[in-house]
């Protein structure tokens, strides 16, 4: 989910956004009654309606904790399905209020669109998808292989890098939309796919027959994966950023939603601060005091979410590897709320 930048949009994308931007957001979605989140057209673990039409999945619970946290209701959120293409101008245009959309966090996004990356809520890396059949257990095995992918992407390139580096042949199927480039693998116009590794364990899904295939463990590239708001306005930056490292800093802390009420007796004053109950933290992102035990009431802590959303609770039973905290080996880190 890796849109190629072109060079020649960045003056524009950044003047659009100067006027654009809002002098307030925090005001205006208090004002408004709800939070306007950009999300992904489908993907699942990450955004896509349930059966009753309601948006879930891993990146949707961070828009849900943003909402908690302002609301105290995670409901009132209301979601735009933003293509790769639409999704930057969706955010500079002040058509969302955050984007929560599995976007790579890179220099340039971040230095030449007029966003900001809050955080990262998921540690991604570009994979491969292959046939059991081909008796394929590394990517090291694909010289000559045709591999599809989406067009246009940092995919693709990562995917040129990749064969290069290694002085492999390859061939590469193109197409400018996801589902097209699961039809033609599905169908066998290709060997393998290519995409984020998430984002394959998630097309797996779709595909005919899903045991048939598996993702292949080489990581060919970094994708840290994290929501977006707007430059110029540090306050709807600061309760985005800390909505996250809440729902991380809970899970540190062994706060779940099935014990946060029973939590705001403990003695622990890490625990205390985070649920409000020493100090006055919610203040300085113009929040109530409760913010954080709102978010980990409704949502969770950032471990619950992994598992139902694409952990081992899921289909997509994705391991935790470098989304593991920092304390088990993983990169997952909140600074200290103090």
């Amino acid at each position: 989910m890796k849109t190629k930048i072109v060079a020649a949009a960045f003056g524009v994308a950044v003047g659009f956004a100067a006027t654009a931007a809002s002098a307030g957001t925090l005001d205006d979605v208090k004002a408004k009654g709800f939070l306007q989140c950009g999300v992904g057209p489908g993907l699942a673990g990450f955004a896509q309606p349930d059966q009753s039409g309601n948006y879930v999945g891993f990146d949707v619970d961070v828009c849900r904790a943003v909402a908690a946290a302002v609301f105290n209701d995670p409901s009132k959120v209301k979601f735009t399905p933003l293509s790769a293409k639409d999704r930057f101008t969706a955010l500079q245009s002040g058509e969302v209020d955050v984007l929560s959309r599995n976007t790579t966090w890179t220099m340039s996004r971040d230095t030449s669109l007029g966003l900001k990356f809050a955080g990262i809520n998921y540690y991604d890396g570009q994979g491969f998808m292959v046939r059991k059949s081909l008796n394929v257990t590394s990517a090291l095995q694909l010289s000559g292989a045709s591999v599809c992918t989406q067009t246009g992407t940092t995919t693709e390139l990562n995917l040129a890098d990749f064969f290069r580096s290694k002085n492999m042949k390859y061939e590469v199927v193109s197409f400018e939309k996801s589902d097209e480039v699961n039809k033609a693998y599905d169908s066998g116009r290709c060997d393998a796919m290519t995409t984020d590794a998430s984002g394959l364990y998630a097309e797996r899904l779709r595909l005919t027959n899903p045991a048939d295939h598996i993702v292949l463990p080489e990581i060919i590239s970094k994708e840290p994966l994290g929501p977006l708001v707007r430059q110029g306005d540090d306050a709807w930056f600061n309760v985005v950023k800390w909505s996250l490292f809440a729902l991380i800093t809970a899970e540190e802390l062994g706060v779940t939603k099935a014990n946060v009420d029973e939590m705001l007796n403990s003695t622990n004053p890490e625990v205390r601060r985070l649920l409000g109950k020493e100090g006055k933290f919610g203040e300085g992102i113009g929040l109530s005091n409760a913010w954080a035990y709102q978010i980990v009431k409704h949502i969770g802590n950032y471990g619950e979410s992994f598992e139902r959303n694409v952990g081992q609770g899921s289909p997509l039973k994705i391991a935790r590897g470098v989304n593991a905290l920092w304390s088990k080996g993983g990169l997952q880190y909140a600074p200290p709320i103090r």
